[in-house]
């Protein structure tokens, strides 16, 4: 049985290791957390969002961040601090702007596949994630960004997602609990929310159940191509151990552009920081005042998600920081702003602030497919549709292992 390691815990890596796993291969992750999705996969958005699949490669990107780079609370902040890194990727970033609308379209495609793999997995684990399917509902103020909405969904539109365009009554009849003033929206009915952190959790459990190890608390010291496949050190609780593997998947968010390094590849992800909060509805009164309906402000860059009766996930803003996890109160109260202002009846005394790094290629597309040398696989830099996408790119990950393995068995 050919034996594949993956690096990394996360939503990719949980995802990669289970379709891997079904198809009957022998899998061993690696993650230096104590349990999987302890770090981005932990408390984001919660949406599973093909209306979010626009790419950030255009012009009025750049034009934002200059003009919002001074503005701490800004959605979108770079510290103006140079570093090759940084300026590396936001050159290539500049360098993609040409294939925005393709590669938006290729990510609605995406999108849309991998809800069915998400929901297939779902059911064959029975994994139970505070699913809401009530659909994905984009609201606006300003004239100027619907008119971009309108453009860019004839974009998804050729990516095969459907959405209604509603005025503002029906937006506020689609969504009662709203208390704030809108010029209409778009909604988007297949789309639908849940527990990020709890499906991860779960399908690592029905990765067990199928045979896959997991070595956590790990760290691995190094990885050497040994022509025939991979060799892995790892230290962990027992010290210092060594194993070799047919091949490697490298799933390591925001890591892997230093272990791509390793093996001779370059994979240019930067990690832009998100923040969330999850809202506890501890009174009735917030419970009734809290949407059900997943909302999504373009202008302000903030999406919900309601899971289950008692919580409320607000996230949003992106920060170019480099691997910096502090969480600033600066970029946290815009979120309890805006809950206030869209739902002032929503108490937010108790409210869990959280901040994670999302790992983004310049494209805004995810690497997923073969390395540079045999046995190495990729399937990283989601981006800010991690969730989203995983499903997809988990199969189409294990397509090309399956392709390979045959055609050296030929």
């Amino acid at each position: 049985m050919t034996h594949i390691a993956v690096i990394g815990a996360g939503i990719t890596g949980i995802t990669t290791a289970y379709a891997l796993a079904r198809r009957g291969y022998d899998v061993s992750v690696f993650d230096r957390n104590r349990y999987a999705a302890m770090e981005t996969s932990f408390a984001n958005g919660g949406q599973l969002s093909a209306s979010n699949a626009e790419v950030w490669t255009r012009w009025g990107t750049i034009f934002k961040g200059l003009k919002w780079m001074m503005k701490k609370d800004a959605p979108l902040l770079v510290n103006p601090r140079p570093s090759w890194h940084k300026m590396s990727w936001m050159a290539e970033f500049m360098g993609n702007i040409p294939n925005y609308e393709a590669n938006t379209i290729k990510s609605t495609e995406l999108a849309i596949a991998s809800r069915e793999h998400l929901l297939e997995f779902a059911a064959e684990v029975g994994v139970e994630f505070d699913i809401e399917k009530r659909g994905i509902l984009h609201v606006y103020k300003k004239k100027s960004e619907f008119d971009h909405a309108r453009r860019v969904n004839v974009m998804l539109q050729k990516g095969g997602l459907e959405r209604q365009e509603l005025s503002a009554a029906e937006v506020q009849k689609l969504e009662p609990a709203l208390k704030t003033e809108t010029i209409g929206g778009f909604y988007t009915p297949t789309d639908f929310t849940g527990d990020i952190h709890r499906y991860a959790r779960k399908l690592s459990e029905g990765c067990e159940k199928l045979g896959v190890i997991f070595h956590y608390k790990s760290k691995v010291t190094d990885i050497h191509h040994t022509g025939t496949g991979i060799r892995l050190d790892w230290t962990c609780k027992d010290g210092d151990e060594q194993q070799h593997f047919d091949g490697i998947v490298v799933c390591a968010g925001v890591g892997s552009r230093a272990i791509a390094a390793e093996l001779g590849d370059r994979v240019n992800i930067y990690p832009v920081k998100g923040y969330s909060i999850t809202v506890n509805l501890d009174d009735d009164a917030s419970q009734a005042a809290a949407p059900w309906v997943s909302l999504l402000d373009d202008e302000a860059k903030v999406v919900t998600s309601r899971l289950g009766k008692n919580r409320f996930r607000i996230a949003g803003t992106a920060e170019f920081n480099g691997y910096n996890l502090d969480i600033r109160d600066d970029r946290v109260k815009p979120l309890r702003d805006w809950c206030e202002t869209f739902f002032p009846d929503v108490s937010t005394e108790h409210c869990v602030p959280w901040a994670g790094l999302r790992p983004m290629l310049p494209s805004m597309m995810p690497k997923v497919g073969p390395g540079s040398k045999p046995g190495v696989y990729y399937n990283t830099g989601h981006g800010h549709l991690g969730w989203t996408l995983s499903a997809a790119t988990a199969q189409l990950t294990a397509d090309v292992v399956d392709s390979e393995r045959m055609r050296n068995a030929a």
